[in-house]
């Protein structure tokens, strides 16, 4: 299953959703695969951040793919990489970046819609050309819908979430990524009516695992989070020690 794209799909079941405790190096690879995650998936913050790198692809590419190898090398769960907007200036450039992805040993990815530095998503025919490049290299294309970036739930956003969703389904994409989102019932509107399986992020305003599962998702992950928690973590030992 560790390759196997198809398989990595199958983990995406609406109501019984994959849980990905997002990792960032192949230390904390090993370490929730070793708790039984069944696939591991990374956040690009926490990569460029272990780097020393800021989010938004300022990390290079050539590091994201060597990190990845070394992750791929230490686990045996199939492993999904966040290539943030595609690492790509136009489709063919995508295409690239992504197939390096697969080379590397990646299942699938997370590509958003929204470039580095921009607080706006794409026009939806232009990301969904770049979801397009991605899709033809056959892996699980996770489309990231980002708008409601810095913008509160509005039924206007959920229908046009539900556009793109569309669009990036005809485009080839196999899920749909819509980080951000606190409503729940914009939550369960999207599952329902998304052509894609949808998966949002963890967040205590959407409620437990089981309660976020109840809406209708089939993925649900952690982001940036387990990093941020981990560095608070040393921090504060840290901190303890040298007081």
């Amino acid at each position: 299953m560790k390759n196997d794209v198809e398989a990595f799909g199958a983990l995406h079941v609406p109501g019984q959703p994959l849980i990905l405790y997002n990792i960032w190096d192949p230390g904390s690879a090993r370490a929730v695969a070793a708790a039984g995650a069944p696939a591991l998936a990374t956040g690009s913050y926490g990569v460029a951040e272990a780097f020393g790198a800021g989010d938004g692809e300022k990390l290079p590419f050539a590091d994201v793919i060597a990190n990845l190898e070394r992750i791929v090398a230490v686990v045996d769960v199939p492993v999904s990489l966040d290539v943030e907007s595609g690492y790509g200036a136009d489709p063919a450039a995508v295409r690239a970046s992504v197939q390096a992805a697969r080379d590397a040993g990646a299942v699938g990815i997370n590509m958003e819609d929204r470039l580095p530095g921009q607080a706006r998503p794409l026009p939806v025919d232009e990301a969904a050309q770049r979801v397009a490049a991605a899709a033809a290299t056959g892996l699980f294309v996770n489309a990231r819908c980002d708008l409601f970036y810095q913008t509160a739930s509005t039924d206007e956003l959920v229908e046009e979430t539900l556009t793109r969703a569309r669009a990036y389904a005809e485009a080839g994409a196999s899920g749909l990524f819509v980080p951000f989102l606190t409503d729940r019932e914009a939550v369960r509107t999207i599952c329902e009516a998304s052509p894609l399986p949808v998966n949002v992020t963890a967040k205590p305003e959407l409620g437990t695992l089981a309660e976020i599962a109840a809406l209708g998702v089939a993925r649900i992950s952690y982001g940036h989070q387990p990093w941020m928690w981990a560095m608070q973590k040393l921090k504060a030992d840290a901190e303890a020690i040298y007081a």
